[in-house]
């Protein structure tokens, strides 16, 4: 290993049990201090639950999306500065502001503690406010786990009427400012090779200048279930941490229904349905109420447990930049059923799982069928996926190649300052 760094990580929100931004600031920061180097993390709402001796240092916004109180109204008392008003004007207008105030008080905050970092690492916030600091010769870098853009473009194509249309143009407006400041940090690095090439396309950063690093898990907390315990014959499990077009929750619950006319199978969702959205409607539409349980975030224990128990872990997604979910499920030996989307042929492979073309129900319906058939068929996708975590996805790799990437950013901009 290389000297030992002093390592600033950003994340504007960090769900401190679910969705990929908290996962990765809590296993990385954990790795890296273990590996030697000091990581302070910085974060807005929700705050990440981190491992003992890495500090975190709150980064507090008016936090408008909060659970129960989503689009709430703040007090007046609430407002501190003109970044919280900015943050709800921005959100009275249809915008989505997390991601740039963040970014301007993450730069207040750090930039009269410049000498005491080596590296500002911004997990995919790229606001306006990161260049505040690679302006200060702060070298500065970022992880991009995917392009927000294709996002919206799903979003886009699954919205009903002009109206609404346009509110989601100017909800993902900030996607264009991400592309902008991503392609003036010192060094990118993202999480597939078909996310790098997303980013080229989307955002305008060279794919040669991007670093692949995938992400892991701990395969020691993610493991198959005990010699002896039985799976649960007719559970499907996914995990998802948006209830959003992108995710293909809403197809994965029109097989469920095909399912269900032949097997008393069940669906246990590892996340939240969002009041009047698409999978709270099609819930009631496909009579689904008693077969379907939301178990919103859950400790990382709860997490291994469900997957120790389920028969199969769908993916339905029609983008992934990695799917964290899809290893998760893997290092459990877990069988997988999932599309052909994104980057979940690049991570899975084609021993571990069952693949269909996204979008497509009767394939969904009829390989998830396959493996509740046959628990044979299963115990050989879980095996084969267990040895491919083994292989290449553990979070120790990702701290060590995160590393020696920093030193490679830090030697590039040492010389090209001579």
């Amino acid at each position: 290993m290389g000297r030992s760094l002093r390592i600033a990580l950003l994340s504007y929100r960090s769900k401190p049990h679910s969705g990929g931004q908290g996962v990765y600031v809590r296993a990385l920061s954990r790795e890296l201090a273990a590996l030697g180097h000091r990581v302070e993390v910085l974060s807005g709402q929700p705050y990440p639950e981190l491992a003992p001796g890495v500090p975190l240092t709150r980064v507090p916004s008016l936090d408008l999306y909060r659970e129960p109180d989503p689009f709430r109204t703040p007090r007046p008392s609430e407002f501190r500065d003109w970044i919280d008003v900015a943050e709800w004007a921005t959100m009275c207008t249809a915008g989505f502001p997390e991601p740039m105030t963040f970014s301007w008080r993450a730069a207040r905050l750090l930039l009269p503690r410049a000498a005491e970092f080596d590296v500002v690492h911004d997990n995919q916030s790229l606001g306006g406010g990161i260049l505040r600091l690679a302006r200060a010769g702060l070298p500065t870098v970022a992880t991009i786990h995917h392009p927000v853009a294709i996002d919206r473009e799903l979003e886009l194509a699954a919205a009903p009427g002009l109206r609404r249309r346009l509110t989601l143009h100017r909800w993902y407006g900030f996607t264009g400012m991400q592309a902008r400041v991503a392609r003036r940090l010192d060094g990118v690095t993202t999480v597939s090779e078909n996310s790098r090439r997303d980013i080229a396309t989307h955002m305008g950063v060279p794919a040669a200048g991007i670093e692949v690093i995938p992400v892991g898990i701990d395969p020691a907390e993610f493991r198959p279930p005990p010699a002896g315990q039985p799976r649960d014959a007719d559970s499907i499990l996914v995990i998802t941490s948006a209830d959003v077009a992108l995710k293909g929750l809403v197809h994965l619950l029109e097989a469920l229904a095909k399912l269900r006319t032949e097997r008393p199978v069940r669906l246990t969702v590892v996340g939240t349905a969002r009041p009047g959205g698409p999978a709270e409607t099609a819930l009631d539409r496909l009579g689904l109420r008693d077969a379907v349980r939301f178990t919103g975030p859950v400790p990382e224990a709860e997490l291994v447990s469900l997957l120790q128990h389920a028969a199969v872990v769908a993916i339905p997604s029609l983008y992934e930049g990695f799917s964290l979910p899809a290893v998760e499920a893997m290092a459990c030996g877990t069988p997988l059923v999932t599309t052909d989307a994104g980057a979940l042929p690049e991570v899975v492979g084609t021993e571990a799982g069952l693949r269909v073309r996204a979008g497509d129900v009767g394939e969904l319906t009829a390989e998830l069928q396959r493996v509740l058939d046959s628990p044979s068929l299963g115990e050989r996708l879980g095996r084969a996926g267990r040895r491919r975590v083994l292989d290449r996805y553990t979070w120790r790799s990702t701290a060590e190649r995160t590393a020696d990437w920093y030193g490679e950013v830090l030697a590039r901009k040492e010389r090209s300052s001579c």
